[in-house]
């Protein structure tokens, strides 16, 4: 709950969640500000690729945020970000990829451009809070702050928060996440917001049209990772024109004829080696997470906990054992699939998020395959 009275700044992206938030702030008596980041020039796409719509964050979205701050009689700025999102958010992308990684830009935009840039930027217009329509909680406990899922389990949020450190969270806030998407957009009707029945944004804001292989030919050119397609049992069976045009768990699209389905269970970027198998193969009974940001004390022996290792994935009962380096051996007491280096791994108890971390690799089924072996 925020006090009225309160100076605060709502990260307003045109879409439902952070326009109620707003609303429903300034009608409790805040003092709203209403900042949307401008962080992709979408006239270039528009003008090479056609119109495009599902997306994040696209100037017609920022119009949205306009229209909404002006209904609702409050500040409204939009920043510029383009050089850090080029910086921080897509050059990390378009590195992971070639790197034989699977990325999620979701979490780092979260990360540095909203509680970073924005809450810096929000912090020097001397307001008490930063507010994001997100849908998870924060539950101050012993002097500390817990970060929870939202209560709307359909929408909750927090696997792309769990990057948030303690001082941040002491001038953030998510007033929706006690609420359903339906109490939302049912607040959003009887504010009278022009947003109220406007659908969810869907697909990375920079590659509107979901074709993210064009969005790297684009950036980095083409034709450097061309290699081969390798069974775990060591036989090439064909070439591939980029190990970036594959991700783990992919069974569409290999060219390949075998006498089972054949499924993506590994990429050596390195080596340009895509490696396929039958489904067992994608099945692992452990992996390893790097750069840990810990929201309890970091843990100084075995904790356990349910690890997701993707957005919507069903939290898997796991044993993290923290190593030496700071990072995590994260053991699954039930084995597996699609476990994806660069897809964020998130630890949590019950609806409490205790940390996460980016998957490092993974430990396959059969840990006799592997690529120094092929």
């Amino acid at each position: 709950m925020i006090e009225p009275g309160k100076r605060v700044v709502v990260a307003m992206s045109g879409g439902v969640d952070s326009s109620v938030a707003a609303a429903l702030l300034k009608e409790q008596g805040c003092e709203v500000i209403g900042m949307t980041m401008q962080i992709w020039d979408y006239s270039k796409f528009t003008a090479d690729h056609g119109e495009s719509s599902g997306s994040c964050c696209s100037l017609d979205d920022v119009y949205d945020a306009r229209r909404v701050a002006e209904s609702l009689d409050i500040p409204f700025y939009v920043v510029n970000f383009e050089k850090q999102f080029e910086k921080e958010v897509i050059d990390r992308f378009c590195d992971d990829y070639f790197k034989g990684l699977t990325p999620n830009p979701c979490v780092v935009c979260n990360q540095v451009l909203k509680f970073e840039v924005l809450l810096r930027r929000a912090r020097e217009l001397q307001a008490d809070y930063l507010v994001t329509g997100h849908y998870a909680q924060l539950v101050r406990k012993d002097g500390f702050f817990a970060l929870e899922k939202g209560r709307d389990r359909n929408k909750d949020q927090s696997y792309f928060l769990f990057t948030l450190t303690q001082e941040q969270m002491q001038y953030v806030r998510f007033p929706l996440g006690g609420m359903t998407k339906e109490q939302v957009r049912g607040h959003a009707v009887r504010l009278g917001l022009n947003v109220a029945e406007k659908p969810e944004s869907q697909d990375i804001c920079f590659v509107p049209d979901g074709d993210y292989v064009r969005f790297l030919e684009e950036q980095r050119g083409s034709g450097a990772m061309n290699g081969d397609i390798v069974h775990v049992d060591g036989q090439v069976l064909g070439t591939h024109l980029g190990t970036y045009r594959y991700t783990i768990g992919q069974r569409r699209g290999l060219g390949l004829s075998w006498p089972h389905p054949l499924y993506v269970v590994g990429i050596d970027a390195l080596k340009r080696k895509v490696l396929v198998g039958e489904k067992h193969c994608l099945v692992v009974y452990h992996c390893y997470v790097d750069d840990i940001n810990w929201l309890i004390d970091a843990p100084e022996r075995d904790i356990e906990a349910a690890c997701r290792i993707r957005y919507r994935h069903q939290e898997a009962p796991s044993l993290i054992t923290v190593l030496d380096d700071g990072s995590a051996r994260v053991d699954f007491y039930e084995p597996q699939s699609g476990v994806t280096p660069g897809q964020a791994a998130v630890f949590y108890a019950g609806d409490r998020v205790l940390g996460g971390g980016w998957i490092r690799e993974s430990g396959m089924r059969d840990e006799g395959h592997d690529f120094e072996d092929l």
